[in-house]
């Protein structure tokens, strides 16, 4: 997207094809920018020169690619619709439509959903005190502000991802923080980016699985290289490091503006702890995997402040509570999080992975530690984020077979 508005040629390589990636690279084809793919993970886009799309952009299911992609096109002087799948339209937008209309754009919602239907408007910069710490919702401000008249601040009451800055201020743009803890994130106007030349790190969330299942399958002993390490994107890593994970870091390195380095985990036994404030925004779309953790971990595992978990793809906590009793796991849901008091065995099932690509590769990895394994429906929705998931755990030794 930072590529599509950028003037310029940028080179980005190491893409992830990955379902929600591939819907945002469709949306700004869509939006008339030339696209070239040299291979699955090289591209060259010719930034700058957008215009309206003759059907509305179909982000599937990418949550971040609509809220994002929201604040870009507040601030372009032509009409566009965003939409997605059905998945897509049950999740939640007031929280982006909200800060937008106050910077004055045109924005129409669908009863709080998408399709979100907007038009042109003149953006003035405001002062926004996000009521939870929320990167979409920062993200979003931020790339409308690019557009305002005058700066743009948003105020976050904990530390949330900071990619889109770090991206930003890689383009060009002036973003200064103040406030406590930087908190206070304020952009300058700038419609004229300068284009990218990056290397995309390996993610962290999609790491996360890996690292899982090497802690809680016996014997493992594995080294993931070049994951990015943003410290707002490692609390998954200190919290397993907390639990008694063997987990060390090396190779330490700087990429696109990004801390990177390689992962290093061996099979550990691992001790319950409480998590809850600063360090769940740090982790949010780790939990599925963490319940799968825990439940090999000795004592109580407590998960609170994790509300946000409910407004995903899915509502992340019931959901993963209730396909892990298949597998007769013992878990108490909570309103904001769980507990599991550990450590616990599994059995086997049949359990299903509800279209959301973080359920159905955590229900994979807890099919590999129960006693007689587990069959895992709708499991394709991994490719959402992770494309050849269960391929990487075959070649890793994993007992699977992927159909």
């Amino acid at each position: 997207m930072l590529a599509a508005i950028a003037r310029g040629q940028s080179e980005i390589r190491n893409w992830l094809a990955a379902g929600d990636t591939e819907a945002t690279l469709g949306a700004m084809r869509d939006l008339g920018v030339p696209i070239e793919r040299h291979d699955a993970n090289t591209l060259t886009l010719h930034g700058g020169e957008m215009r309206a799309s003759e059907r509305p952009l179909n982000l599937m299911n990418a949550g971040t690619g609509i809220r994002l992609l929201a604040g870009i096109m507040a601030g372009q002087d032509f009409p566009s619709v965003l939409d997605g799948s059905a998945q897509l339209r049950a999740r939640p937008m007031r929280r982006i439509t909200d800060p937008l209309t106050l910077m004055g754009a045109n924005v129409d919602s669908t009863e709080g959903r998408c399709p979100l239907r907007i038009r042109p408007a003149a953006l003035k910069g405001i002062s926004y005190e996000m009521p939870v710490a929320s990167a979409q919702v920062k993200s979003a401000i931020l790339l409308a502000g690019l557009y305002a008249k005058s700066p743009t601040t948003v105020i976050q009451p904990g530390p949330a991802r900071d990619h889109t800055e770090r991206m930003l201020r890689a383009l060009g743009v002036d973003i200064s923080e103040a406030g406590v803890d930087g908190n206070a994130i304020t952009v300058t106007p700038n419609d004229r980016l300068a284009p990218l030349d990056m290397t995309v790190p390996g993610d962290v969330s999609s790491a996360a699985f890996l690292l899982a299942a090497a802690l809680v399958t016996p014997n493992s002993d594995l080294t993931i290289m070049g994951v990015n390490l943003n410290p707002t994107r490692t609390g998954i890593i200190d919290v397993l490091r907390e639990m008694g994970a063997d987990i060390l870091l090396s190779d330490l390195d700087e990429q696109g503006g990004e801390p990177i380095g390689d992962i290093h985990v061996k099979t550990s036994q691992m001790k319950g702890i409480e998590i809850g404030g600063e360090t769940v925004v740090r982790m949010i779309d780790e939990f599925p995997i963490l319940m799968v953790a825990a439940l090999q971990a000795e004592g109580e595992t407590l998960v609170r402040d994790a509300r946000e978990l409910r407004v995903k793809e899915t509502d992340r906590i019931a959901v993963m509570a209730g396909e892990l009793r298949k597998l007769g796991a013992d878990i108490e849901e909570r309103e904001d999080g769980f507990r599991i008091i550990g450590p616990q065995s599994l059995t086997g099932a049949q359990v299903d992975g509800h279209d959301d690509h973080r359920i159905a590769m955590s229900l994979t990895v807890a099919g590999m530690i129960a006693a007689e394994g587990a069959v895992v429906t709708d499991a394709a929705c991994a490719g959402d984020s992770f494309p050849g998931f269960a391929e990487t755990l075959i070649g890793l030794g994993a007992k699977m077979i992927a159909k």
